[in-house]
């Protein structure tokens, strides 16, 4: 990592207890879910909280990454520094099994968003044959665009055809065993980063036979070098970032390019008059024609009693639907559970992901039908309705009818619907946030948003994602982070359940500008503002542009940034934090920002303590290859800290730089 001004940053982190008050069992900051764990109380009901507490405190070497169960001669723990016992029965040291099990995180990460991208995928190509007549082109300049970029040629040619080919393109990139990259990939990245990755044999040429070689490499008996291993990661997470973008950019040709859009968040929307539907995990394919049913079947509501149907969703398939529709965003990983105990929920709707196994056994206190509509994702005691993309709309239809059912039987004593809910603005593709730039320069939208960086406006952009993880209470860091950010006028944006949280706290905004806002971000965006009279919402306070999958969005922006700049993006002032990191794919996700070229803060210690080289390599080793490197740390205030030191660091050399190459009229230089 690079030497910062601060020389109390370092590369480890601070003496932040990794485990905030292990035994209370309130782990959130929400109100809304507050109100909840009451109810939970009140009822005996256990929740997500009270088993978090149960596991404390949890194993020392599972969290150190030197527990190994990859063969049945195991399980192995190194357990001393010399010794037999400083290996596994194999002889693998502390490193090996380190590394092994972090690339195996990765795989699953890679895995799980490109399974994501492959419904996506398979929905597109069903379209294009027509197979799936409930689905259609919504947004064609979005395929042309992306046609261009990955060579279909689009001149005189139907959207139908030239969707064919990109889909083809995108079946290619899963299976591909031609000795040459993602085409995806290739096409989001700028000509700097494809050199670093070509040159440091981590680009893939496919997603699945990329993450089929992670397992193979991680076996027992086959690589043991630390190096070699992680360089797989990253090639692993490089795969995972392609399979974002072919989730992202087909959904969005699909569904339509998000523009900006006003809704509300927090349990309070869930309407005790209406028959309500949660959609929850990360399928837009499922949810979007759940929504267009409900819309359609007012009537059938009307008939048991209530006013209508109300969708709202929780986690990413909640942002989805935010970011097009304008639907309710109830709540997000860590408080689904909370949403059940309204007592108003008469439906959830699960697809892939985040969906905890403990929904049913919530759902049997209550009149709640869970639905699960997935192949690979069941749940004993849940109804599972295979949902297909041929008959989406009679699935639909189905999914809605079941909740209209279920409304039949609320007790009306065991009601109890928070009041907290809070206004927003979503909606922020990188289109949208283009065409608000372009009002100031046409001509190049982007340096409106690098000319405040360079002229002391802004401080960068950081772009904060990931989980809820309960090590701290629920949103704290994602809340304490922020605040901290856009006081220092850091331009803020969004995805996943860190959007969520933001979102649900009520400062994803107009309203929360004036009151969190440093000077130079506040008159940044009263700028964009009086340039865009034709948004009626206002520009809030931080920036959702999407769900978990939707971080390409993310790398698309600093590619951009990169692009206007003239400059490799290890040079840009852009950061990324995930504060309370959980899941595989935030791993994946983090790899690939480093591998990028970004600094990426993490305020939840993954298993690598085990090995300091291993340590080493992420940290620091790292930086020196491609750019990046991670930053480690659970305090939220310290954390906020070193990601403004980071920004710092690089907005210093690239004034500098900038300056330099003006004032000899020269190119601007690459080799710092």
């Amino acid at each position: 990592m690079p030497r910062y001004r601060d020389l109390t940053h370092t590369a480890r982190p601070s003496d932040a207890p990794r485990v905030i008050e292990p035994k209370n069992p309130l782990r959130t900051i929400d109100q809304g879910a507050l109100e909840m764990l009451k109810v939970a109380q009140e009822q005996h009901i256990e929740t997500v909280f009270d088993r978090f507490v149960a596991q404390q405190p949890q194993c020392g070497f599972g969290y150190k990454g030197v527990c190994c169960r990859i063969c049945l001669a195991g399980p192995c723990r190194v357990k001393t520094e010399e010794g037999p016992g400083s290996k596994g029965i194999c002889g693998a040291t502390a490193y090996t099994i380190v590394s092994r099990n972090l690339v195996r995180m990765i795989a699953g990460g890679a895995a799980s968003h490109s399974e994501h991208a492959r419904h996506v995928l398979h929905t597109a190509h069903a379209m294009v044959e027509g197979n799936a007549p409930d689905y259609e082109i919504k947004s064609p300049e979005k395929l042309h665009k992306l046609a261009s970029k990955l060579g279909v040629s689009i001149l005189n040619r139907e959207d139908q055809e030239i969707f064919k080919d990109v889909t083809e393109i995108a079946y290619e990139d899963f299976g591909r065993y031609q000795d040459r990259p993602l085409a995806f990939l290739e096409s989001l990245l700028i000509e700097q980063r494809r050199n670093k990755f070509k040159h440091t044999n981590v680009m893939p040429r496919s997603i699945d036979g990329t993450v089929t070689e992670l397992m193979a490499q991680t076996a027992m008996g086959v690589d043991n070098d630390p190096v070699n291993l992680i360089f797989g990661g990253i090639k692993g997470a490089l795969s995972d970032l392609g399979g974002e973008y072919i989730g992202t950019t087909l959904s969005d040709i699909l569904f339509g390019v998000p523009e900006p859009i006003v809704s509300e968040s927090n349990l309070g929307v869930i309407d005790p008059k209406m028959v309500n539907i949660a959609v929850h995990g990360h399928n837009p394919v499922l949810s979007e024609m759940v929504v267009t049913a409900a819309r359609k079947m007012i009537d059938e509501a009307k008939k048991v009693g209530a006013e209508g149907v109300n969708i709202v969703g929780i986690c990413c398939t909640g942002n989805e639907l935010l970011m097009r529709e304008g639907v309710y965003l109830a709540t997000s990983s860590a408080s689904q559970e909370m949403a059940i105990l309204t007592g108003a929920l008469d439906a959830m709707v699960v697809d892939i992901q985040c969906i905890y196994p403990s929904v049913q056994q919530v759902a049997e206190c209550f009149h709640t039908k869970i639905v699960t509509t997935e192949a690979i994702m069941k749940t004993p005691g849940a109804q599972h309705i295979a949902f297909n993309a041929e008959t989406a709309m009679e699935d639909a239809q189905k999914l809605v009818r079941i909740a209209i059912e279920a409304y039949k039987n609320r007790d009306p004593q065991k009601i109890s619907i928070p009041n907290e809910r809070h206004k927003l603005v979503a909606g922020f593709s990188l289109e949208a946030l283009t065409n608000i730039f372009s009002k100031i320069n046409p001509n190049r939208p982007i340096s409106v948003l690098t000319d405040a960086i360079l002229n002391g406006q802004l401080k960068g952009v950081v772009q904060m994602a990931g989980c809820n993880n309960l090590r701290r209470p629920q949103d704290e860091s994602h809340i304490a982070i922020l605040k901290e950010l856009v006081k220092n006028d850091v331009l803020v944006v969004a995805t996943g359940c860190s959007a969520g949280a933001i979102a649900k706290a009520g400062l994803m905004s107009p309203a929360a500008v004036d009151a969190y806002a440093g000077e130079g971000l506040k008159s940044f965006l009263k700028t964009l503002e009086n340039a865009n009279p034709q948004l009626s919402t206002g520009l809030p306070l931080v920036f959702h542009i999407g769900s978990c999958v939707d971080n390409s969005r993310g790398i698309d922006l600093v590619m951009a940034m990169a692009n206007e700049l003239g400059v490799d993006v290890p040079k840009v002032p852009y950061a990324a934090s995930a504060p309370e990191a959980m899941h595989e794919k935030a791993v994946a996700i983090g790899t690939f920002g480093v591998a990028m070229g970004l600094p990426v803060h993490v305020g939840a210690m993954p298993f690598i303590e085990g090995s300091d080289i291993v340590y080493g390599i992420t940290t620091q080793i790292a930086h020196d290859v491609f750019g990046g490197n991670f930053i480690f740390e659970m305090e939220p205030q310290e954390a906020a800290k070193k990601i403004l030191d980071a920004l710092e660091y690089r907005t210093w050399k690239l004034r500098v730089h900038k300056q330099a190459s003006e004032k000899f009229d020269t190119q601007i230089a690459q080799g710092w």
